[in-house]
């Protein structure tokens, strides 16, 4: 059954009137009243008719891009061929649609605060970008708001994250477990025997996808993997720094490596120089995700290209109804291996 502000009102035990005040920002009220009205409109998952022109449709002429960190070359490559497929024919006035990047910073609740206030503003489509976070509450508040929003007409993508079965998303996922264990694979090749992991946020899909392929890499050359060698931190590159030096001192002797993106492996590669060690000579370093950077690092990076700027167009495609969803709503997305000169066998 569909919520008015009439049910809201009766909830915060106040008039209708006041309700309407409070969220259309346009006259002083108690902030205590504020507080109760905006209580009722989350417990009972109001959505608010958004612009006069979206009343008489399904739809707004909105779409939302929701991004981890804006600063982030992966997500930032992503959200502006995104962006380029939304702009053009299919909105309303003057055939525009208008894109909102959506910066979580990482946050759960900021993320689930978006796709309301995208949901109230009866959003024509919602891309969300980049892996989920493995919490069970929280995935079910998602799958919740995903629902809600495709049953209103929002076309909603998952660019880069696992498939969100029973939502009505489409999900372009990324196949981050191949790429992991191709990039070990590679090194074990090489020679390598003491690889040191860098793992990104341990609540992260992206995270444990990369490191179960790492392992995997590790099985099936019959490597036994020491608990020494996996060090978690955050997608950046003070992490990498930070992490290289923990594994260094946990254990000297590793020959390799392995960072869970580019970011990362570039801290990982100054850790290194400034503890005397010549890459690739003493050590191989090897990245994810193929930045624009990635070639200019000297030495270059080795490392997984993930067609990001492809994938993200092909999304805002589909969000905006100009290319066929793939066959059963999911379509895996393939990294490449590049191999640079940040890679080389262990030394004698």
């Amino acid at each position: 059954m569909t919520v008015t502000l009439a049910d809201v009102a009766a909830r915060a035990q106040v008039s209708p009137a006041t309700v309407s005040r409070v969220l259309n920002g346009n006259y002083p009220v108690a902030a205590s009243t504020r507080e109760r009205v905006l209580k009722a409109v989350d417990e009972l998952d109001y959505v608010l008719n958004g612009p006069a022109s979206a009343l008489a449709a399904a739809t707004s002429d909105l779409v939302g891009i929701l991004v981890n960190d804006i600063a982030d070359p992966f997500f930032g490559i992503m959200a502006g061929a995104i962006q380029a497929e939304i702009g053009g024919p299919g909105g309303r006035a003057g055939g525009e649609r208008l894109a909102v990047v959506c910066n979580t910073g990482g946050s759960p609740e900021r993320e689930l605060t978006y796709l309301t206030l995208l949901q109230r503003q009866r959003a024509a489509a919602v891309v969300l970008t980049g892996g989920a976070i493995e919490d069970a509450p929280h995935q079910a508040a998602m799958d919740a708001k995903l629902r809600k929003l495709a049953d209103a007409g929002t076309r909603v993508v998952l660019c880069g994250r696992p498939q969100a079965p029973e939502t009505g998303a489409i999900a372009l996922t990324f196949d981050n477990r191949g790429g992991g264990q191709e990039l070990t694979g590679h090194l074990i090749g090489l020679g390598h025997r003491r690889l040191g992991y860098i793992a990104g946020p341990q609540e992260r899909t992206t995270t444990r996808h990369r490191l179960e392929g790492h392992r995997a890499a590790l099985a099936a050359h019959g490597i036994e993997e020491d608990p020494r060698w996996t060090v978690h931190g955050r997608y950046d590159r003070r992490s990498g720094y930070e992490a290289t030096l923990e594994l260094l001192r946990r254990d000297p002797s590793l020959t390799a490596v392995v960072a869970a993106n580019d970011s990362v492996a570039l801290g990982a590669c100054a850790a290194l120089r400034d503890s005397g060690l010549r890459i690739p000579d003493d050590v191989s370093v090897a990245g994810f995700d193929d930045l624009p950077f990635s070639i200019d690092a000297v030495p270059a990076l080795t490392t997984v290209r993930l067609p990001l700027a492809e994938a993200g167009a092909r999304a805002g495609r589909i969000a905006m109804g100009r290319e066929e969803a793939p066959a059963g709503g999911i379509a895996v997305v393939r990294g490449e291996l590049m191999v640079r000169g940040s890679t080389a066998g262990p030394r004698e």
